[in-house]
Formats: structure tokens, sequence, C-alpha cells
């Protein structure tokens, strides 16, 4: 047996998430029928991190053992050929028994991609989270530092959120402007269900003056879930990368995505 890992990028919206289900509607789903067929036998992935539906991938990363020996292009074109236009194998390497494509993560990153404008996105739709009031950056950004470090998020946190605990490490919240778009970047050692889109809202909240940034460090505190904003529109996020240790010598993300307008 082998054991190959492979990079993808997908389009969330047609899918029901990530996850394999019993109506073949997961991005998982499709990956496993397209990469079973290139190896003559059935085929089980696993992945770095789940996502919802709706929710889009820049830099997936999944593992798979199998007894086939196929070159490396076979997993990538051959696969992609099998595969709806929606989903791309980016590349395809060994590795030892030892790599798990989750439990070998060290940091995962997600990017939030949300339009401030009166008018909602059209050519974007779906690929863009959209609010309509004036937002302030600076006051977002002092919302954000109380995040930073390792906290319990329980606030931030789904209700039917499977994490044995709520205690992650953000090592990064970053939020810039290019014109009407503000880019949210966050990294973390691991992320709860629903956890980006919950900061989000309860930063746009911050950003339209309904709270200072205060409310933020409090609602942290409180770890109290109903005290905090809506979860906000899958529409605008992506799983943008994972992080491993050097010596598995996976490479590196060709693709980086860019909104400017």
């Amino acid at each position: 047996m082998v054991r190959i890992a492979l990079g993808l990028e997908y389009d969330g919206r047609r899918f029901c998430g990530w996850q394999s289900q019993s109506s073949a509607c997961g991005v998982q789903d499709a990956l496993e029928q397209a990469l079973s067929e290139i190896a003559g036998e059935r085929i089980r992935v696993h992945a770095a991190g789940r996502t919802d539906t709706g929710v889009h991938a820049l830099a997936q990363v999944i593992h798979f053992d199998t007894s086939a020996i196929r070159p490396d292009g076979a997993w990538v074109r051959g696969t992609n050929a099998l595969l709806p236009d929606s989903v791309s194998v980016l590349w395809a390497c060994p590795v030892g028994e030892g790599f798990h494509a989750r439990f070998s993560a060290q940091e995962r990153r997600y990017r939030y991609i949300l339009l401030n404008h009166p008018v909602r996105p059209g050519l974007f739709s779906g690929k863009i989270g959209w609010f309509h009031v004036p937002l302030d950056i600076e006051l977002m950004r002092q919302g954000a530092d109380f995040l930073v470090g390792e906290h319990d998020f329980s606030a931030f946190r789904a209700s039917g959120c499977q994490a044995k605990s709520p205690v992650k490490h953000l090592r990064e919240l970053a939020i810039t402007r290019q014109g009407d778009t503000l880019i949210f970047d966050l990294a973390a050692n691991g992320f709860l269900h629903h956890m980006v889109r919950n900061i989000v809202g309860c930063l746009v909240y911050v950003g339209k003056k309904r709270y200072p940034p205060e409310w933020i460090g409090e609602l942290l505190a409180s770890a109290d879930r109903t005290r905090a904003a809506p979860t906000f529109a899958p529409d605008g996020l992506y799983f943008s990368g994972v992080t491993y240790d050097p010596k598995w010598d996976l490479p590196r993300p060709s693709r980086v995505l860019h909104f400017e307008f």
C-alpha cells in the first residue's frame, strides 16, 4: 500500500459541504468516486479540515491509501477528468505512512472576503460576502485583538459543534481593505464549527458601531453563544491553507486569491 497526498481547490456552492453524505452531495463523495475509478479499487480519503455548505477551498489537503501504482500526473489530470468542473486536484505527492492530512496539520488558515458596499454583488455572487452599511475597519481591528491567543471560543461555537474542546489558539486575525472589500485572514491550530463565520459576524457588529471593540473581549469571556451576533453567510469563506512539518515536503500552493475593485 502507498499513501498519497493531494491538494485541492473547489467551489462549495454546488455541494452540501466537504463530508460524505448518504445523498452523495459532498465534495468527498465526488472525489472518492473519481479516485476509485483511477485506482480501480475503493478509495477513502481524509481531509485536513471540513467545510460547510457553500464554503470554498483554495488549498485543501487530503490523503488516501491505495495498492494502485500510478504516476503523480494520473492522480492529478486523470482525477480532474472525472471530477465536476467546480473541483480541481492541484497536485499529488507520495507521503510516508506517518502522514495524516488532519492529525499532522500544525496550523489551518481561513480567509473571509466581504464586500462592504450599498449594492449587493452580482458577478461575485456566492463567492464573496456582503454588508451594506459602512464599516469602521479600525474598530474591527481593535475588537479582533481580543481574540488573538489561546482562548475558550465557546461564544463563537455552533451548537452542534462536535469538537472535544472549545479551547483553540488563534495565531492570526488580520483585517485588510482593498477598495470596497474587507479581507479577514485567520490562522489557528484548529477551528470550531462556524467559528470563523461567527467571528466575522461579531466584528461586523463592531464595525457598524452597534457595540464597542471591548464587547468582543466581554463576549469571549462569557463563553455564551447566545450573546453573540448571528452566524455570517458562508459565501465569502475560503479554506485557504494548511501548514505541515517541512519533513513531509509537500508542494506549496501556487495560486492566491485576490479581490481588488
